[in-house]
C-alpha cells in the first residue's frame, strides 16, 4: 500500500496541479523539520487550532516556524509532495510578491488537502461566506458536529437551499454535503466593502490571542488582521504588512478616517507594523488603532502611544 495513503494523504495529489485544504485552519511552516512538539493538535488530519494555540506560552506564539494559514476551502498550488506525508504548497489567495508571483510559498501535512477535481468544488454557483466569528458544520440539522473551528472569511460551496433554519454546504474531502445554521452565512459580495464594514469585522476579534503568522479567529497577527478583515468581502490583499502597503493608497496625514490603515517602519527599514484606524486626530481628538500586538500577545484598541507615533510612517486606504 502507498506509505503515502497510510499517513491519510490523498494519493491523488500531485505536484504541479491545485488543491484545496480540507481541514477549518490549516498552518502554513517554513519547512518539516521546523515543527515542534507542542505544534501537534495542528499537523494532523483532525486539526485541533484552539488546542494548540492554548498550549503555546508566549515566547511559542511568536515562533517563526509558522508562516501563515490557510482557511478550509482555500487553493493551493502543489509544488513537491514528501513521502513522510508533508506537501510543499503556494497559497494563490495569499499574494506575496516579494516571495513568490503566485503566492505565499511554505508547507503543510498533505493530509490537510483534498484534490481540485469534484464538480462541488469548481462549482459557478455563487459562494457563501462564513460570517460567524467561529462556527461547526455538522453532520445533520442539528446533527453532531463533524467540523469545529471554522473561522469568519471562509468561503463555501452551496450544495442546496436552507432547510429549517439550516444550509447544506460541499466540503472539500467529504462525499456527503455538511451543515450550518444558515444565519452564519452570508452570500459572497459583489461589491467592495466600505472601510467601517471590514473595520466592523475586525472589531469582532478583539482580545484573539496573537500568534505569528495566524490568520483566523483563534489566533493571528498584525498583517493577518487586516488580511482577514477584507478577506471577508472577497478583497484578496496581500499577506504580509509591506506589501499591504504596495498595494493601497496612501493618504496624507490627518487624512485618514476609521477604517484605513496605519503603518509603522524604523528608521531605514522595512515596514513591520500594520493596524486598523478607529479614531483620528480631528476636532482635538487622537489617533487610535485596532491592531494584533506583538508586545501584548493579543488584538487590542489603543490610542498610539509615543513610541508607535514615533515609527508611524504612513496612512493608506484599502
Amino acid at each position: 500500500m502507498d506509505s503515502r495513503h497510510d499517513l491519510g494523504v490523498d494519493v491523488e495529489l500531485q505536484p504541479g496541479r491545485e488543491a484545496v485544504v480540507r481541514v477549518a485552519v490549516a498552518t502554513l511552516w517554513t519547512s518539516p523539520e521546523a515543527v515542534r512538539p507542542v505544534d501537534c493538535p495542528a499537523l494532523t488530519a483532525g486539526v485541533d487550532i484552539p488546542t494548540w494555540v492554548s498550549g503555546l506560552d508566549t515566547d511559542q506564539q511568536v515562533g517563526d516556524c509558522v508562516l501563515s494559514q490557510l482557511l478550509l476551502g482555500e487553493r493551493v498550488l502543489v509544488s513537491e509532495l514528501r513521502p513522510d506525508g508533508w506537501a510543499r504548497v503556494v497559497a494563490v489567495e495569499q499574494p506575496a510578491a516579494k516571495l513568490d508571483p503566485r503566492g505565499y510559498p511554505g508547507w503543510l501535512p498533505a493530509g490537510q488537502l483534498a484534490v481540485l477535481d469534484d464538480p462541488a468544488q469548481t462549482s459557478t454557483d455563487r459562494p457563501l461566506v462564513v460570517d460567524a466569528t467561529v462556527t461547526g458544520l455538522h453532520a445533520a440539522p442539528n446533527g453532531p458536529v463533524e467540523l469545529p473551528g471554522v473561522v469568519v472569511g471562509t468561503r463555501l460551496v452551496p450544495a442546496g437551499p436552507a432547510q429549517d433554519g439550516w444550509r447544506p454546504v460541499h466540503v472539500p474531502g467529504r462525499a456527503t454535503p455538511l451543515w450550518l445554521p444558515d444565519g452564519h452565512l452570508v452570500p459572497a459580495s459583489a461589491a467592495s466593502p466600505t472601510a467601517e464594514q471590514a473595520l466592523a469585522v475586525a472589531q469582532r476579534l478583539l482580545d484573539v490571542v496573537y500568534i505569528w503568522g495566524g490568520l483566523s479567529a483563534h489566533g493571528i497577527d498584525c498583517s493577518g488582521l487586516v488580511h482577514l478583515a477584507w478577506r471577508r468581502f472577497g478583497v484578496l490583499l496581500p499577506r504580509d504588512a509591506d506589501d499591504q502597503a504596495v498595494a493601497t493608497t496612501p493618504l496624507p496625514l490627518g487624512a485618514e478616517r476609521p477604517g484605513d490603515l496605519y503603518f509603522f517602519a524604523r528608521p531605514g527599514r522595512k515596514i513591520h507594523h500594520i493596524g486598523i484606524v478607529t479614531a483620528t486626530p480631528g476636532e482635538g481628538g487622537e489617533r487610535r488603532m485596532l491592531h494584533a500586538c506583538y508586545r501584548r500577545r493579543r488584538v487590542i484598541e489603543e490610542p498610539l502611544p509615543a513610541d508607535r507615533t514615533a515609527t508611524l510612517v504612513g496612512a493608506h486606504r484599502v
